[in-house]
């Protein structure tokens, strides 16, 4: 019998997540086959390396030793197929992910189209939804991986920075901001604002960089939280309150003279936008290869 990656894959994820049942359910086997499968390794070896318990399992000395390298196995799969996902031509299959809501309503569509003239075989299921749900989607394994406006925390998650954005101050078109070339913070924030809701990704970025600068945002001139970008934009455009969106969300907008852009001359609201799935997780090529594209290309050609 020779070792094999996949026997590797199923015994870290065992003593990653402590108990076969849960390694089974993120691996998406039966519990014997996860249970045979370490046995086999065990085999290989000529040695234990987990101790099975009625709470939890333990490793072993030798499955301690033995951990690292599993690790590292799984670090060269995924760089391997990251490295040649460049070379694919005629990749098919299905790519399903989830997106947070500025990345699912204004960048990704815009990605897409140009994604599936290189690869018109694989279909493309996005749900837009938060990221808490994305999150449990992917804990859930309902879901492959996701997109996202703002960093995550959590132990059972791998997150990687793949795209960059940056939020503008928005006006409507007849305001007096909208005539300037530029404007200073303090000038902006003398107005009453529309924003988006406590805990969204575009109103974390903002809040950081008012608060690096010791400026509280609760002593903004709020005079509505809304849903979503295109309730905010709505309330811009009928004269409600300025406000601070990605760039991307505007260009409508913007083309049609309903909003303006107005620089803000002493402070820039750049951000990432990143993707999690679940670090014992193997992403399909097709994810992979997405993922490349959004690290790899010239995206503003697009957006």
């Amino acid at each position: 019998m020779a070792l094999n990656f996949h026997q590797l894959h199923i015994f870290f994820t065992v003593a990653e997540r402590g108990s076969f049942s849960a390694a089974a359910q993120a691996l998406h086997m039966t519990q014997p086959a996860v249970t045979m499968q370490v046995q086999s390794l065990e085999d290989y070896f000529g040695t234990k390396l987990l101790l099975r318990s009625t709470k939890r399992i333990e490793l072993t000395d030798a499955g301690r030793a033995l951990m690292p390298f599993a690790q590292q196995s799984i670090e060269l799969i995924r760089e391997t197929d990251a490295t040649m996902s460049k070379f694919t031509t005629q990749l098919k299959g299905r790519l399903q992910l989830g997106a947070s809501l500025t990345i699912g309503e204004y960048i990704l569509p815009r990605l897409l189209g140009p994604f599936g003239q290189e690869y018109p075989q694989i279909s493309i299921s996005m749900k837009v939804m938060n990221t808490a749900q994305i999150m449990e989607e992917i804990l859930n394994h309902q879901l492959n991986f996701g997109l996202v406006e703002a960093p995550v925390n959590h132990p059972d998650m791998h997150m990687e920075a793949v795209m960059s954005d940056e939020l503008r101050l928005i006006v409507p078109a007849s305001h007096p901001l909208g005539q300037s070339g530029e404007v200073t913070l303090e000038e902006a924030l003398s107005y009453p604002f529309v924003l988006r809701e406590q805990g969204s990704g575009t109103r974390l970025v903002m809040e950081e960089q008012l608060r690096s600068r010791q400026i509280d945002p609760a002593k903004m001139n709020l005079v509505m939280e809304l849903g979503s970008t295109g309730a905010v934009k709505s309330a811009v455009e009928a004269g409600v309150g300025l406000s601070i969106v990605s760039a991307s969300s505007v260009k409508h907008e913007v083309a049609l003279g309903l909003i303006r852009v107005v620089p803000i001359s002493d402070v820039r609201f750049k951000r990432q936008f990143y993707s999690i799935y679940l670090k014992s997780a193997l992403l399909p090529i097709s994810a992979v290869t997405f993922l490349t594209f959004l690290r790899e290309r010239d995206l503003k050609q697009w957006l």
